[in-house]
């Protein structure tokens, strides 16, 4: 099963689109793997840093991020957004796998595009997508600004992924 998080309730179908950061491609309808679902259970435009230990993650970068959590992948967002993101309902569209292929360029991502129009097997609304990140296990980190993290993250050898990043506090 793929996945799409939105926070409009009510989409009956998913038109392939231009993607702003990826305008090279053809239109496309995208779509979210299980394991890489937590990362979008927050507003749209919020800013996020997520980060995990990965194959090619050294013992000093697990000691420097992990060795006061048990948790595996950390998300950190800014404490600006709290309010928006208790306060946003979102809604989870299903897809069937088929006319999606993954998307080889951020393949670590779990992202997967369809070229097609493709209508959702199944709407789940989500009320609360910080207890949906809670129960999937993953610490979630509330900061004024996400700029050191980020710095600090893509110079390590962590798995990553940054999102909206866009949106984030410019000052520190």
């Amino acid at each position: 099963m793929l996945f799409h998080i939105s926070e409009e309730p009510d989409l009956s179908v998913f038109a392939p689109r231009i993607a702003v950061n990826y305008s090279h491609l053809p239109p496309v309808v995208w779509a979210i793997d299980q394991e890489h679902l937590p990362h979008y259970f927050l507003p749209r435009d919020c800013p996020r840093v997520i980060y995990w230990q990965g194959e090619q993650t050294n013992e000093a970068d697990t000691k420097r991020f992990f060795s006061q959590s048990t948790a595996r992948k950390v998300i950190a967002v800014e404490n600006g957004w709290l309010a928006r993101i208790l306060n946003t309902p979102l809604y989870q569209y299903s897809f069937e796998p088929a006319p999606f292929t993954l998307f080889e360029e951020a393949k670590t991502a779990g992202y997967y595009i369809a070229e097609t129009t493709v209508a959702p097997i199944a709407t789940e609304c989500i009320p609360n997508g910080l207890e949906q990140i809670a129960q999937a296990g993953i610490e979630i980190r509330v900061t004024p600004h996400l700029q050191l993290i980020r710095d600090q993250v893509i110079s390590s050898t962590l798995d990553f992924s940054i999102i909206r990043f866009r949106n984030a506090r410019k000052e520190i």
